[in-house]
């Protein structure tokens, strides 16, 4: 959110509120795209890093505790995995997750900018590793607002919203309009998944994300781990599906088949995250229930 790199000496960091969140090693390259400032970074203890605007998304030794976490809640408990959406996470990592299950028929990438995808594929093969050749994936270089709304009516059993901070191309991504057209899209049965933020750096952010989605869903409830190179540290992802929490029970079958092939995620790794919620965001959330 923030957003000025330093490269002293052979450091990066991210500011954010007085705070830096910094990797050592050397800049790889830093390009413009018409959507934002992206650089690729070679760190010591992650490799290769991926900034956007300044701020860290994505690190080759590090990307599994952002993506199982996004990904398995809601892939492990939706009805069907007939037809799966992301919106953004052009680095690739949430796609080759996803393509993990046998089950997923079609995978739908709508991500804005081609420039990451790109930069993805050439310095980060690793985070999207084979999903890029899977023939069940389709990449669309589209707004991804405009995709879900020209979308009909239960089309999707997963929505992923694998998008930056709610600042410049993913704003929108957050707001309510376009929150009720993935609602609107997503099947009966299906789970609608998305990052939110740090309950510690981006409080307010955090806590309006889950609140809103409590508006428009049946159901909506957070996941709180580690992802060291964010701000604070501790991350969140909040699950919303209609009519129960079907993002609290995944299946058995899907938990086997995925479970050997994770380093964070696994059911009773869930079952503790879920449980995790700080109490002050508890209170929060309480208050206009």
């Amino acid at each position: 959110m923030n957003q000025k790199i330093n490269k002293k000496e052979d450091w990066i960091y991210e500011y954010h509120q007085g705070v830096r969140y910094g990797l050592e090693g050397k800049l790889i390259l830093e390009e413009f795209s018409p959507f934002q400032k992206i650089t690729i970074y070679e760190s010591k203890r992650y490799g290769r890093a991926l900034l956007l605007d300044d701020c860290w998304m994505t690190a080759e030794k590090h990307e599994k505790s952002y993506h199982e976490c996004l990904i398995h809640p809601a892939l492990c408990s939706s009805k069907t995995l007939d037809k799966i959406l992301i919106i953004g996470g052009g680095d690739g990592g949430s796609a080759r997750e996803c393509l993990k299950y046998k089950e997923v028929k079609s995978l739908d990438l709508i991500e804005i900018d081609e420039k990451v995808v790109e930069l993805s594929k050439r310095y980060l093969p690793i985070i999207g590793g084979n999903a890029w050749s899977d023939a069940r994936l389709r990449l669309e270089i589209k707004n991804g607002i405009d995709w879900v709304k020209n979308t009909k009516t239960n089309f999707y059993d997963v929505i992923i919203i694998d998008g930056a901070d709610p600042v410049g191309p993913s704003e929108k991504l957050y707001s309510n309009s376009f929150l009720k057209e993935c609602k609107r899209i997503l099947k009966p049965g299906g789970v609608f998944a998305t990052q939110s933020e740090s309950p510690e750096s981006f409080k307010n952010i955090h806590i309006n994300i889950i609140k809103q989605l409590r508006e428009i869903f049946d159901y909506a409830d957070p996941i709180y781990g580690s992802v060291s190179i964010y701000p604070s540290g501790l991350w969140s992802w909040t699950f919303a599906s209609m009519e129960k929490p079907i993002y609290k029970y995944p299946s058995k079958i899907r938990v086997k088949e995925i479970s050997e092939n994770c380093q964070v995620w696994s059911k009773r790794w869930q079952e503790g995250a879920f449980n995790t919620i700080p109490v002050s965001i508890e209170r929060e959330l309480e208050k206009n229930d």
